[in-house]
């Protein structure tokens, strides 16, 4: 079937299958670069550009360079049914990428992929790529480029001169037609530009937090076990369920690798958060400075504060039942003899040692057992 485009209806969209080499300058490495092409319905007005890869970020970033070249935004994008654009193809019923969906929403442009295996329904574009192929990799064959930024300064020369190159069959350029009768049938582009943004799926883990890119991010602790999606960009990371926006993160790219709210914690974790060393430290002063070098003891005799933590507030439940004068009197006890754990403060307390003046040399808890060896074994 003939097929007449009308004006600003349709952009149709591929990769080249032939590509550009550009150099490592440092290392001398050779790394090819793709070419994406874009070929409007009705003037034949042309696009392209070299990307590292056709993955999701640089297909979809294309396109926004693409319609900023244009100056406007057609009806329709034809893709071939390139896995970045189109998860499942079909005739009746394709599957879009959500990412580019979104994109083509942001633009008010519809996503229209050709049928599987019928390259006829993009033929416009089959042979805007043949020529690109032709006269830009022709024309460039004999250059070395550096980076991608130089592939893309001399691909842009070359487009421009396809653009304004006289058709024989039709004895005027592209770009006139464009100028003349397809650039005022675009829509107007957006006023604020599209930031790429991935969605995936995950599932909450049962510390309440999905990972990303080996990174992990909290959400609401209710949510453990269900699944979520996630809208991954540069900035920020923001996790939905059922559509419902439930947490949002600035995206971690270095450091911890935790990002948790205290919002989405369970009670009891939220309180074990909050401990500090100097928050006991405090807690131990509103009772005394006995009590307060009592706290400093206990963690300075673990490896880490953390694991004093327990202890201390053992230690700091205990004096509840006692009215401040013998708890004093307890820490003062504990520190000289070395019981710096919450069983022999409980033991203090119960054996009423405070109560018993200490002996000039004091020694510190003893253990006694029949199986300890004693000095005498080692003479």
């Amino acid at each position: 079937m003939r097929q007449d485009h009308a004006a600003g209806d349709k952009v149709f969209v591929d990769y080249s299958g032939k590509k550009i080499d550009i150099v490592d300058r440092a290392t001398g490495v050779v790394r090819e670069a793709e070419i994406f092409v874009a070929v409007l319905g009705a003037s034949s007005f042309t696009y392209a550009e070299a990307t590292w890869t056709q993955t999701l970020p640089h297909w979809i970033g294309a396109h926004v360079r693409m319609f900023r070249f244009f100056g406007g935004v057609p009806r329709l994008i034809v893709p071939d049914n390139l896995k970045s654009g189109v998860n499942k193809a079909s005739f009746y019923d394709p599957e879009i990428n959500r990412s580019y969906g979104m994109m083509a929403a942001h633009y008010g442009v519809g996503i229209l992929p050709a049928r599987p295996r019928r390259p006829r329904d993009k033929a416009k574009v089959e042979s805007g790529v043949r020529f690109a192929q032709t006269y830009i990799l022709g024309r460039l064959r004999r250059q070395i480029f550096f980076s991608l930024a130089e592939a893309n300064q001399a691909i842009a020369g070359a487009v421009e001169r396809i653009n304004v190159h006289v058709m024989r069959r039709l004895g005027v350029s592209r770009r006139h037609l464009f100028e003349t009768m397809e650039r005022a049938a675009l829509a107007p582009l957006p006023n604020t530009g599209h930031e790429f943004a991935e969605w995936r799926f995950a599932r909450v883990s049962l510390d309440y937090h999905v990972e990303l890119d080996g990174f992990f991010y909290s959400v609401p602790h209710q949510l453990i076990r269900e699944q979520v999606d996630t809208r991954v960009t540069a900035r920020m990371v923001e996790i939905f369920h059922r559509g419902k926006r439930v947490a949002v993160h600035e995206r971690r790219y270095g450091g911890r690798r935790h990002g948790t709210d205290p919002a989405h914690m369970p009670s009891s974790h939220r309180r074990y958060a909050e401990w500090t060393p100097e928050r006991f430290r405090r807690w131990g002063a509103s009772i005394g400075p006995e009590t307060e070098g009592l706290v400093i003891a206990i963690l300075a005799n673990r490896p880490h504060p953390e694991q004093g933590f327990r202890t201390c507030l053992g230690v700091l439940r205990l004096f509840k039942d006692l009215d401040r004068a013998r708890a004093e009197t307890v820490a003062a006890r504990a520190v000289a003899i070395g019981a710096l754990t919450y069983k022999s403060i409980a033991s203090i307390i119960a054996t009423k040692l405070d109560r018993t003046p200490p002996t000039a040399a004091e020694p510190h808890a003893v253990v006694t057992h029949p199986n300890l060896r004693g000095s005498d074994y080692f003479h």
